[in-house]
């Protein structure tokens, strides 16, 4: 469902403002996650782009990017390429190419993949809002496919090099990054030697703000269920205590998580907003024990009034404010997160503060700084 308010004065029309043709790429459009509602803002600010990707299932995807014109790769016609496009991987550098941009004069990609790597024509210009450079063939490898079948391992450590390669390659198609934060634009310079600035993604601050009042009886783990996150963690340890965990999600890591629950854990498969939204607002704290590249959870749930216990890495050191909004474990450890729980328990949090923090992270905020890079970059 796409919350997001939809008021025609929230649309700022870049492109009619500048009257170029603009084409907006995603590497797959197949569910509404974090990169998807940030390309949900971008669908707004464009109002008038066409859409690029490998593969788009429109019933899962929110109005506001369905309504534009949608052009799919062929990796979108192979068997099943929609439904496992992430498996076609190796395939989308040579699918892209067969893309004809002779007729745009800015292309803005929101990427974490290949896809940056686009021709662009003479006198077109390439905006990258860059999630995170590909994690699954760089730093993050062994965390991706550590659970992975014998044949995906085999298939990815064939493949892992040329992948590298051309992500490398890509990064020189664009002229300009944008960092979805610190902790990425580091990265950016780390593996491609290049500047970014840094916007951070929007949260809908309006629906989660609105949670009712509940009182507050559990702690809370929300997201994808995915190794990277290192969900185990706070299921193992909160086994050990007599506090309620709810695991809000799913992902490939759900069997093995309710294998080592206790029974003070719960889950709540695949919630949708609405449900996510009563969680928040019924949790005592958001626990948040992986390194995100930035991480919106903890956002939409201190725009509902509940503090985040996170790991002091990655993305939460730029949305938590230590001690005001949250508290930070040192370790990705059992008895680390541990620590930090019985710590919450003896400290107090303001609502108000937990709300204003996530103010600053609103969809508003978010397009008013990419327009005024757009039109820096088109002058």
């Amino acid at each position: 469902m796409d919350h997001f308010d939809n008021r025609e004065t929230g649309r700022i029309a870049v492109d009619r403002e500048n009257g170029q043709k603009t084409a907006l790429l995603h590497y797959w459009l197949v569910a509404m996650r974090g990169g998807e509602r940030v390309f949900e803002q971008l669908c707004r600010l464009f109002p008038e782009a066409d859409i690029y990707t490998h593969a788009c299932c429109r019933d899962r995807l929110s109005a506001e990017i369905t309504r534009h014109p949608i052009r799919e790769s062929m990796i979108a016609r192979l068997p099943g390429g929609r439904r496992f496009c992430q498996c076609c991987l190796p395939l989308m550098p040579a699918a892209q190419k067969r893309w004809d941009f002779s007729e745009y004069e800015l292309l803005f990609s929101s990427e974490s993949g290949p896809v940056k790597g686009v021709r662009k024509p003479a006198g077109c210009r390439h905006i990258c809002y860059c999630h995170t450079p590909m994690r699954y063939v760089w730093d993050l490898y062994d965390e991706y496919y550590r659970n992975a079948s014998l044949p995906g391992r085999l298939a990815m450590r064939l493949f892992r090099d040329r992948l590298r390669r051309y992500d490398l390659e890509s990064a020189e198609c664009v002229d300009r990054f944008i960092a979805n934060s610190r902790f990425v634009a580091e990265r950016i310079r780390r593996i491609y030697g290049r500047d970014a600035e840094v916007v951070h993604p929007p949260a809908d601050i309006g629906f989660f703000g609105a949670a009712p009042e509940m009182e507050r009886g559990y702690f809370l783990l929300a997201g994808q269920l995915t190794a990277y996150k290192r969900p185990e963690l706070a299921v193992r340890a909160f086994s050990r205590l007599d506090d309620r965990l709810i695991v809000a999600g799913s992902g490939e890591e759900l069997p093995r998580l309710r294998a080592i629950a206790g029974k003070n854990v719960e889950f709540v498969v695949a919630p949708d907003d609405e449900t996510l939204r009563k969680l928040y607002a019924g949790a005592r704290a958001l626990v948040f024990p992986g390194i995100e590249d930035f991480g919106i959870v903890p956002v939409e749930a201190q725009a509902a009034g509940c503090p985040v216990i996170a790991f002091r890495a990655g993305g939460a050191l730029e949305s938590v404010v230590e001690g005001r909004t949250g508290l930070f474990f040192d370790e990705q450890s059992e008895a680390s997160l541990l620590g930090a729980v019985e710590e919450f328990k003896g400290r107090c949090f303001l609502p108000a503060e937990l709300r204003r923090n996530a103010a600053r992270f609103s969809g508003e905020i978010f397009r008013d700084k990419i327009s005024r890079i757009v039109a820096e970059t088109l002058k």
